[in-house]
């Protein structure tokens, strides 16, 4: 072979490996900040990858939040309906944060049965709620659909 042929391929084959890798990398460090959102129908039919970072949602449980009074640990039930499981989080909840209200949680689940939350997001007025979990709650058929389509329809009025 020609050694300005040889020199030529030499460089293109390096380019490409250097391409290659650096899109390696890349796809790589994006797979770490993918967060899926799951039901809590989901995460209880064990749909939901243990250990995984991850979004969940649904509508807080009345009755279950129950706060540590000697530090800001606080743990409730977070139901679509269907399935209900214990979310754990330490740290200041929304001003908007209340029973019977649309959450979605930011974290890891470490079982069926439980999920550690490091951010609680809230909705913001009376008639929001997060389209994953709005979506999730009609498919469940939980009765908090349907208000929250009710109160939609009201508030697009001038």
């Amino acid at each position: 072979m020609n050694p300005v042929r040889r020199q030529r391929l030499l460089i293109v084959l390096g380019a490409l490996t250097g391409v290659a890798l650096a899109a390696g990398l890349l796809l790589y460090a994006i797979s770490d900040n993918i967060n899926l959102f799951y039901t809590p129908q989901k995460v209880v039919n064990g749909e939901a990858p243990v250990g995984q970072r991850m979004r969940v949602g649904g509508l807080v449980t009345a009755g279950s939040v129950r706060r540590d009074q000697e530090s800001l640990k606080v743990q409730f039930d977070l139901t679509d309906g269907i399935g209900t499981f214990t979310v754990y989080y330490q740290g200041i909840l929304p001003d908007l944060f209340r029973e019977g209200q649309g959450i979605v949680a930011n974290g890891t689940l470490t079982s069926r049965e439980s999920f550690e939350a490091t951010e609680v997001l809230a909705k913001h007025d009376e008639t929001y709620m997060p389209p994953e979990v709005q979506e999730a709650l009609e498919r469940a058929g939980h009765p908090g659909a349907a208000t929250t389509e009710e109160a939609k329809a009201g508030s697009n009025h001038y």
